[in-house]
């Protein structure tokens, strides 16, 4: 891997090298903290696990071929080289920057509350029609999934846009100086971790650190439709531009029409007073704030409108994340990597645009602080705001989004201690020609239940 010799190595990571000075030259062929992923020449980074010690692992490491280890324990004397760090965890931080700038390349550096992940896929997919692009892989978004998808660069990529996610005070820093965004993005402010935030402002705090780290000339893109991100003045004297659906808003999106889960047509403004029609192929009024921060950093990086609307309408749909799945007897809304109250009812908006019934399957939300209860609550009377005719919770938080939608007596409501209770009792809720969201934070596993559903 270019420049990821050991001798560099040892001292971005300011660690203690042990082992045949004549290897201090040779570079690693990939890096990994996964043991059963080793092949010949990687370096395995031993970074330990809340209940496992990766240190353990190491002999098998260097069995399967790997060519160093990065260590924060004194292995002693050893037949094989290894070097010797205070934290392996950061070690991973120093080896990533080392190999992130060890390319001349653009970067996009996204983060927000909610729709990370949508609006970097849809990033991709606009600069794809002219760039070859690398991207963040699912949610890789933090201090081990940063690392583990710059890595994966070569010497073909020409851009890359990377997703960044925290959820502690500190953390934005850690990955966005390794990141070194050309391009800042932020999707909104919303109340994710609030556990360890407080308040959406400390939100704000933490996720505009990135722009702290952009690179000199930078982009920085916001969402105008947001209140807190749209008073957001120049940072590093860059002036912000901003996305919404908002008159003030330089990239903007009227004429909005939804085609139910077909997706919604609308037109979309450039700030050279061009626009175009576009159809978002994924339904949801959120997918047009992602059509629009694509559209900003494509223009941003010099695209088309014509090759902006060419990657919008060709953005593919994901597992798990606001994906339509047909069967012979349902239609599923497949949006249960993870959740929040505002993602939530992003998803029940989308549902509710379905023709025919509605089946909400809502678990419990994490890291909601002191007001996870009300939070809860407020979800499930938004569903009956929206016109669900079911709503199914499940987990000891769902109750209360349960308890929220039987306000309306019109709303047919379900509780379940568990997955396993509600998948015995399915069969006698859900009815051919359903329409049914799977949405709950990614602790539930709700996967599991989109598939029990695609063979009901």
């Amino acid at each position: 891997m270019k420049n990821l010799t050991l001798e560099n190595i040892t001292r971005v990571c300011r660690g203690t090298y042990h082992g045949d000075p004549a290897k201090l030259g040779q570079e690693v062929s990939g890096v990994v903290i996964d043991s059963r992923k080793v092949e010949k020449d990687n370096l395995f980074v031993a970074i330990d696990g809340e209940n496992v010690n990766a240190h353990r692992f190491i002999p098998d490491t260097i069995e399967k071929g790997a060519l160093c280890v990065v260590s924060h324990e004194d292995l002693g004397e050893t037949d094989f080289p290894y070097i010797l760090v205070e934290s392996t965890g950061q070690a991973l931080l120093d080896i990533a920057k080392l190999y992130r700038d060890s390319f001349d390349i653009k970067v996009v550096g996204i983060t927000g509350s909610v729709g990370k992940t949508s609006t970097k896929e849809m990033i991709a997919s606009v600069l794809a029609q002219k760039y070859k692009v690398h991207k963040t892989l699912g949610n890789f978004n933090n201090e081990w999934g940063l690392p583990l998808t710059i890595f994966q660069l070569n010497e073909e990529h020409q851009i890359a846009v990377l997703e960044m996610g925290v959820n502690h005070f500190g953390e934005m820093r850690r990955l966005s100086s390794v990141a070194s965004p050309d391009i800042c993005v932020i999707t909104n402010i919303g109340v994710a971790h609030l556990e360890f935030f407080k308040t959406r402002e400390g939100i704000l705090q933490e996720k505009s650190q990135m722009i702290q780290d952009m690179k000199a000339g930078g982009s920085i893109i916001l969402n105008g439709d947001d209140d807190l991100l749209s008073q957001m003045g120049p940072v590093k004297g860059a002036s912000p531009v901003f996305f919404g659906t908002g008159d003030g808003n330089q990239f903007r999106a009227d004429g909005i029409e939804p085609l139910g889960l077909r997706g919604t047509a609308c037109n979309i403004h450039l700030p050279d007073g061009s626009s175009f029609p576009v159809i978002i192929p994924l339904p949801g009024a959120h997918m047009i704030s992602n059509a629009l921060a694509g559209a900003a950093v494509g223009y941003t990086m010099g695209l088309s409108a014509e090759e902006i609307k060419a990657g919008i309408e060709g953005l593919p749909s994901m597992p798990g994340r606001n994906n339509i799945i047909k069967t012979d007897r349902l239609i599923i809304l497949d949006d249960c990597y993870n959740a929040n109250p505002i993602s939530t009812k992003a998803a029940i908006d989308v549902l509710s645009m379905a023709i025919g019934r509605k089946v909400a399957i809502l678990g419990n939300m994490g890291e909601l602080g002191s007001d996870e209860c009300a939070l809860h609550r407020e979800v499930g009377t938004y569903c009956a705001e929206k016109g669900i005719d079911v709503v199914c919770g499940i987990g000891d938080l769902a109750k209360h989004l349960v308890e929220g939608a039987s306000t309306d007596s019109t709303v047919e409501t379900h509780w379940f201690e568990s997955k396993a209770d509600f998948l015995a009792e399915m069969k006698d809720i859900i009815q051919p020609g359903d329409n049914v969201l799977v949405k709950a934070s990614h602790g539930m596993w709700f996967p599991e239940l989109v598939e029990s559903l695609q063979s009901f």
